[in-house]
């Protein structure tokens, strides 16, 4: 194995799925499979060994592969679901139990307005007994609406670098971050810069460590990187990914941070 191979990275935001495969009213169902021994071959040859899977929108509830592949590799994976806000707790206890460590909350192209969720006591109970943490994937400069209708005190997860309207400090998606990690805990995603509506992701992921600190940072591939397949490039990801950090800054966000946030023991 050579040094690369040898790390103990972890890609905290890929998927798996079946070519076409989806829920009915999906918006999009890829026509090709992403399988979980081509994102490991791939993840392994840059120096990833372990992995967050995470539910894609349009396989809706049904956690069923999800599931399974963390069954396939519990000591290498863990895993993101999606349920709906009436879910039984009996479902989210299993769900830890099989690897599980947060719930995703994916509103990009639907309505942000989320009654349901902001009344959905028992999951919030049920989060905060098992440690878990929300995962948050909204659209541009939409965050700050839905921080409103959450409990103030969720761990919170934001996908694809918080997907502010602009670079600035002063963007409201940058600020509600801010301050709400001011009172609990919060982690930004440096994945998905082809997701930033033209915006430099250069210069976000800087702004990101100056306004967070490396402490607040993950990296994900968002592997196989649906509608925008071209970037499934792990050597290209990870090339990006050392021109934002520095070599003291990469072992925090690859491996400390999440190490931290999904394996530790609860």
């Amino acid at each position: 194995m050579n040094s690369i191979a040898s790390k103990n990275w972890v890609d905290t935001h890929f998927h798996v799925f079946e070519a076409g495969v989806g829920i009915v009213g999906a918006r999009y169902v890829p026509s090709y499979s992403a399988r979980m021994v081509d994102w490991m071959a791939q993840a392994q040859n840059v120096g990833i060994q372990r992995g967050v899977c995470v539910q894609p929108s349009f396989l809706g509830t049904d956690n069923s592969l999800l599931l399974h592949v963390l069954a396939t590799h519990p000591d290498l994976l863990r895993g993101i679901a999606v349920v709906a806000p009436d879910v039984q707790t009996d479902v989210l206890h299993a769900m830890h139990e099989a690897g599980v460590r947060g719930v995703r909350l994916n509103l990009a192209g639907i309505s942000h307005d989320i009654p349901a969720w902001t009344q959905a006591e028992h999951v919030w109970h049920v989060m905060h007994s098992l440690d878990w943490h929300l995962e948050l994937h909204t659209d541009q400069g939409r965050l700050p609406d839905v921080l409103k209708q959450l409990p103030s005190d969720i761990a919170l997860v934001v996908d694809h670098m918080a997907k502010p309207q602009e670079v600035s400090s002063a963007d409201p998606s940058l600020q509600a971050l801010v301050q709400r990690a001011k009172g609990s805990a919060v982690h930004v995603k440096l994945s998905g810069a082809y997701r930033l509506g033209g915006l430099n992701a250069d210069q976000l992921a800087a702004l990101l460590i100056s306004e967070l600190g490396v402490d607040a940072l993950l990296w994900g591939s968002d592997w196989p990187c649906t509608r925008h397949e071209h970037f499934a490039d792990f050597e290209q990801l990870m090339s990006q990914v050392h021109r934002w950090l520095g070599d003291g800054q990469l072992e925090k966000v690859l491996h400390d941070n999440p190490m931290q946030l999904y394996w530790r023991q609860k």
